[in-house]
Formats: structure tokens, sequence, C-alpha cells
């Protein structure tokens, strides 16, 4: 075993044979901007075998602050090019994969089959529906992130849970962009992650918001959830038992990950997320 994975390999959680499942994967990353650098490091240096860069934009002085693999020298490049050179000087056991194309319907079921896992990183509604829908179908697992201004989110799909469309339906009615809302830097490489569950993993313990409101649904199926709508939850202080884990419901999601971001700002970090449907 090299000495490059010694730190990680004594973890009981990887070992000597978590590290040769990293060795033999193949991961796709869509999108090598901001997200896809610091995803696409981190998995060089842990010794993923096998990476697939897909992207169409060539880099620009703007992405500088917030895309650590390309240099001045790279402006007007592909990203993909710049990434796949930048990434085996780190690591010349990861084998490079760099895909110069926007994804589409024509390419995306060839590059999925391909991986085990897939990443989601472009930040487009398009790409990541287009991901999800394809993931589902090939039982891949998907792991999708954003990020816009200081905050971002994280999440996990497909590959026998629920699909991104499953769990976010809908569009939401407005979305910003990085050249319109601004994006710190260092944003895209810090990713806490508020966990989807389903129904049955919600405790006793548990203080569940169901933000449905009671024309939506009159009966909420958890007894003791407190009523409140997304609007006055992000407007309101609340206060809670310390070490309490805080389930916010609603039918799709999307409100349950607007309070959470909202809670955040609060101060509050034992957070999970419920789609509960109708």
């Amino acid at each position: 075993m090299s000495n490059r994975y010694l730190r990680q390999t004594i973890l009981p959680e990887v070992g000597p044979e978590g590290q040769a499942r990293l060795g033999a994967a193949t991961v796709l990353v869509v999108g090598a901007g901001g997200l896809g650098c610091a995803v696409l490091q981190y998995l060089t240096a842990a010794g993923v075998g096998r990476l697939i860069i897909l992207d169409h934009d060539r880099v620009e002085e703007s992405n500088l602050h917030r895309q650590p693999l390309y240099r001045m020298s790279d402006l007007g490049q592909p990203k993909v090019h710049a990434a796949r050179a930048a990434l085996e000087a780190l690591n010349p056991g990861t084998r490079i994969e760099a895909v110069f194309e926007r994804l589409s319907s024509v390419n995306a079921m060839s590059l999925v089959s391909a991986a085990e896992v897939v990443i989601d990183a472009a930040d487009s509604f398009a790409v990541t529906y287009l991901l999800s829908d394809t993931c589902q179908r090939l039982r891949k697992p998907l792991v999708s992130a954003s990020v816009l201004g200081l905050t971002g989110y994280v999440g996990a799909f497909c590959g026998g849970a629920p699909s991104y469309r499953a769990v976010f339906p809908e569009l939401p009615r407005s979305a910003g962009s990085c050249a319109e809302s601004g994006v710190l830097g260092t944003a895209v490489g810090v990713q806490p992650s508020i966990p989807f569950i389903a129904a049955s993993e919600v405790g006793s313990a548990d203080i569940v918001i169901d933000l449905r409101s009671l024309t939506e649904t009159p009966v909420s199926p958890f007894a003791t959830a407190l009523r409140l709508e997304v609007e006055a939850l992000e407007n309101a202080q609340l206060q809670f038992p310390s070490g309490a884990r805080v389930v916010l419901c609603c039918r799709s999601g999307v409100r349950a990950w607007r309070a959470a971001q909202a809670l955040q700002r609060q101060g509050h970090d034992k957070l999970a997320l419920l789609a509960i449907g109708e």
C-alpha cells in the first residue's frame, strides 16, 4: 500500500479494503466549476481510480477566486483539459477522462452507465433533472450540490433511494446565479449536509414541524407536530431543547429546505427533512 493513502487507510471506516474499492471506482463529475474543483481535488487525492469530467466551459478570470485548479495560464482553455492537467500532476495514479461537451439526452446514458457514482456540480436545474432521471433508470447513486452567495446544499439521491425529481418535483419560482448574486469562494469547500429521512425514522424525541397549511392538510400524521408555515418560521426566532433534532416536513421537500436554511441562520444545526406528500 502506498504511503500516499496511509493516513486514511488506518481509519477503520476505510482500511485496505476500502482503499482498494476507491482505486477500482469510476466517478462521473458533471461540472468543473467551483464545486467541481473542490470535488475533483479531494477524489483525486483520495485515490479514486478513474474520474470522468464533463464540462463545456472555458476558464475565465472571474473563475479563479473559487476554482483553484486553474491558473492565469489556463485562461481561455477548456476547463476539463486544464483540470485534467492539474489533477494528473496531483496524483498520476488516477486516470482522468476529459469530456468537453454539454450534458444532453444524447450522451447522458453512456456517461452515467460508465460510473459507479455520479456527482452533479453543474449548478443547472436542467442538468440536475436529467442526471436524476438517468441515474434513477440505471440505479446509480447521484450526489447533487449547489452554492450561491454564502450558502449551499448537498443531497444524495437515486441508487435505490428517491430521485431528485421525486423529492423536488417542482422547480423553484426563481433561481439566482453566481454572476447575479455572487458567491464566496470558500463556500464551495464547505457543505454541511441536511439529510432527508423517511417518516418511519422520526423518533419520539424529535421535534416535528409540519409546514403544510391547515387548509392543505387539516391533520398531520404526527400528533405532536407543530403547525407553522415556512414564511412564519423564516421570520421567527425559535428555541428548542438542547440536543433535540428538528424534523421539517412538507409535501415535496422544497419548503422544508427553505425552513432548514432559516433555522441554520438562527444557529440550529441538528435538522432533518421529510417530503411527506399530500
